[in-house]
């Protein structure tokens, strides 16, 4: 299980994305993240544990982006992990992605990717 949430508005992103996934947060207790955009890029936030930890990471206080996404995990399948965690950024820092459940074709789109040059900071335990 996890908790989504996402936000596009004119207020600051992140202190409503958090205030979302404590509200979700008995979908996943592993680890949570915040991705907005900040001044034309993406900021990837996440660790471990809780989702007030996230209020401890350096520099999330100076997120003003107004756009973002939010993940708190219930590991079930890869090991509760920092790296594990969501968002997930794409190999050029241009998008951030966070899903929901077990993806049943992981290893033909994870074969895909590899072989068009693409690499995964993320671990299985497959």
């Amino acid at each position: 299980m996890c908790g989504i949430v996402g936000y596009i508005g004119n207020k600051k992103a992140y202190p409503i994305l958090i205030d979302g996934l404590l509200k979700l947060e008995y979908r996943g207790y592993d680890s949570a993240g915040v991705s907005t955009i900040e001044s034309g890029f993406i900021s990837n936030m996440k660790d471990m544990g809780r989702v007030k930890n996230l209020y401890s990471l350096d520099g999330i206080d100076n997120l003003s982006g107004t756009v973002g996404i939010a993940h708190t995990r219930w590991a079930t399948h890869g090991i509760p992990s920092k790296v594990n965690s969501h968002p997930h950024m794409d190999n050029s820092n241009t998008f951030s992605v966070v899903h929901n459940g077990i993806i049943e074709n992981y290893q033909e789109l994870r074969n895909f990717l590899t072989s068009n040059g693409y690499k995964f900071v993320s671990r299985n335990r497959y």
